[in-house]
C-alpha cells in the first residue's frame, strides 16, 4: 500500500491516440498558466457568474495559450477530454438519471420511505432519515434527493414535534457523503475517469467510508445543531410530484432490489475479480465481469426499473417514453460541465501542467491521499462547485495516481471526493437551496449546513486515511 510515499512522476507530454503537443518546458511558466486558468475559472464563476461549463471552457484556453500551446492547437486537447469524458461518464448519468425519475414518479422512493418510517421510534427518526437517505441517494442526484426528501423531513418533523435540524441535518448528510464519495454520482465517476480508478473497488470502499462518516456528521451531529437551532417545521414544502396518489406502487422490496442492482453487480465483479482473478474462462467468472460492468449495471437496471415502475405500475409505453424524455432533459447542463472538466482536465495533463504541479507535490513529502483532498478543498472554497473541485483536483492528481497500487488509486478518488464538499458557504448554490428550504437564516445555515459539510469532509478524509492502513 503506497501510503506515505510518493511515486516518481513520469511526463505525460502526449495522448496515446495523438501527437505530442507542443508546449513551453518551463516550469515557471506552465504553474503561471495553471493558477491563471484557475484564476479565470474562478472568477467568471464567483464574480461573473457565468455557467461552469463555459467557465471552465475558456479557463481551458487562457491555461493553454500561457502554456505555449499554438493558438491554433488551444482547444485540441479540451475537446478530445470533453467527447472521451461524456463518451463514457456522460452515459452513465444518463441512465442513472433514468432510473432516479422511474424511482420517484412511480412511488418507489416514497415507498422506501414510509415503509422505513412506519416501523421507527421517534427516539430513532433521526437515524432512520439517515438511513433513507443514503439509500434512495445511491441513484439520485443531490440536488433530487433534496427536493424529494425535504418535504418528508418537514413532515416527520411536524408530525413528531421535533426540530427541523434534529431531522433534516441526517438526511442532508446521507445525500452529500453519497454525492462525494459513491459512484454512480457525477463527482466520483469524473475522479475515477481521470485517474484511471477501478470503479467497483471505489465503490465498495466509498460505501464503507460513508457509512461512519454520515453517522457523525449526520444523527450524531444533529444532536448538538437542534440545540444551536431549534426552528420548527412550518408547511411542508412542494416541487416533487406528488406519487402517494397513485392507485399502483411498487413494493418496498422491489423499489430497493432496483436502487441496489447496480450496486450489487459492480461489487460483484469485483469481488470475483478478487477471488479468482486467474480463472477468466470460467462462466460464472465472464458473466459476472460482464454484469458487472458499469454501463450494463446501470443499462440492466435502467431496463428493469422502466419495466418494474412503468408497466408495473400500469403505465403505457408511450408514458414510459416521455418519462425517459423529461429525465434526461434536467442533466443537459450536468452532462456539459462534466464534459468542459474533462476538457480541462486534459488540458492539464497535455499542457505539462499536471505533471509539473504533481512533481511539485512530491517534492513536499505530502500523502497522494491528503494532496488529493487540499487541492480539492482549495477550489471548493474558492469556487463553491463540488464538480470544478474534483475535476480540477483529479487532474492536478492524474500522473501521481499512475504510480499507484489499485487500492490507493481508489482512495485517491475518495480523498478528492471528500474534499469536494468542503465548507458549504455563500458561493454555492447548494447553501442558498438548504437556508431557503429550513427557513433559517444566514448564520443558522452556517451552525448547521455548513458545518455539516465540514464535517462529511473531514471524517470522511479520516475515514479513508484509516482504511488505507488496512487495505
Amino acid at each position: 500500500m503506497m501510503f506515505l510515499a510518493l511515486p516518481a512522476v513520469a511526463p505525460v507530454l502526449a495522448r496515446a491516440d495523438a501527437d505530442p503537443v507542443v508546449h513551453s518546458s518551463s516550469s515557471l511558466q506552465l504553474v503561471i498558466a495553471a493558477l491563471a486558468g484557475i484564476a479565470v475559472i474562478v472568477a467568471l464563476i464567483v464574480w461573473g457568474k457565468l455557467h461552469p461549463f463555459l467557465s471552465l471552457t475558456l479557463g481551458s484556453f487562457v491555461m493553454a495559450v500561457i502554456a505555449g500551446i499554438p493558438l491554433a492547437d488551444s482547444f485540441t486537447s479540451f475537446t478530445t477530454g470533453l467527447g472521451s469524458t461524456v463518451g463514457g461518464v456522460g452515459v452513465l448519468i444518463a441512465l442513472g438519471a433514468i432510473i432516479g425519475t422511474f424511482l420517484i414518479e412511480s412511488g418507489g422512493a416514497d415507498q422506501i420511505v414510509d415503509t422505513v418510517l412506519s416501523g421507527t421510534r421517534v427516539s430513532l427518526l433521526p437515524w432512520a432519515m439517515a438511513l433513507i437517505a443514503f439509500t434512495v441517494g445511491i441513484p439520485l442526484f443531490f440536488e433530487v434527493g433534496v427536493v424529494l426528501l425535504i418535504p418528508i423531513v418537514m413532515l416527520v418533523a411536524r408530525r413528531s414535534h421535533l426540530p427541523v435540524v434534529l431531522v433534516g441535518i441526517p438526511a442532508l448528510a446521507g445525500l452529500s457523503a453519497l454525492h462525494g464519495l459513491v459512484p454512480p454520482h457525477p463527482g466520483p465517476l469524473i475522479a475515477i475517469d481521470a485517474v484511471g480508478a477501478n470503479l467497483g473497488l471505489t465503490l465498495g470502499l466509498g460505501l464503507l467510508v460513508a457509512l461512519p462518516t454520515v453517522i457523525v456528521s449526520g444523527p450524531l451531529a444533529a444532536k448538538v445543531m437542534a440545540k444551536w437551532v431549534p426552528i420548527e417545521a412550518g408547511e411542508v414544502l412542494g416541487g416533487v410530484k406528488d406519487t402517494h396518489k397513485r392507485d399502483r406502487r411498487p413494493s418496498f422490496e422491489v423499489s430497493l432490489s432496483i436502487v441496489l442492482l447496480p450496486v450489487v453487480l459492480m461489487l460483484l465483479r469485483t469481488l470475483v475479480e478478487t477471488v479468482v482473478p486467474n480463472a477468466s474462462n470460467l462462466a460464472v467468472v465472464k458473466v459476472a465481469t460482464f454484469l458487472g460492468t458499469p454501463i450494463v449495471a446501470l443499462l440492466v437496471t435502467t431496463l428493469l426499473a422502466m419495466f418494474v415502475f412503468g408497466f408495473g405500475c400500469g403505465d403505457s409505453a408511450q408514458e414510459i417514453s416521455d418519462r425517459v424524455g423529461r429525465s434526461l432533459g434536467p442533466i443537459a447542463g450536468i452532462l456539459l460541465i462534466v464534459g468542459a472538466g474533462g476538457g480541462f482536465k486534459q488540458t492539464l495533463v497535455d499542457s505539462g501542467v499536471a505533471d509539473v504541479m504533481a512533481n511539485a507535490i512530491q517534492g513536499a513529502g505530502l500523502s497522494p491521499l491528503l494532496a488529493g483532498w487540499l487541492v480539492a478543498v482549495a477550489v471548493r472554497l474558492a469556487t463553491g462547485s463540488a464538480t470544478v473541485a474534483t475535476i480540477t483536483a483529479a487532474g492536478i492528481m492524474a500522473p501521481i495516481a499512475s504510480g499507484l497500487d489499485a487500492p490507493t488509486t481508489a482512495l485517491l478518488v475518495l480523498s478528492i471526493g471528500a474534499g469536494s464538499v468542503f465548507l458549504s458557504h455563500v458561493n454555492d448554490a447548494g447553501f442558498w437551496m438548504v437556508k431557503e428550504y429550513f427557513g433559517m437564516t444566514v448564520g443558522q445555515t452556517f451552525k448547521t449546513w455548513s458545518l455539516m459539510e465540514c464535517l462529511v469532509s473531514v471524517v470522511g478524509l479520516a475515514s479513508i486515511m484509516l482504511v488505507s492502513l488496512v487495505v
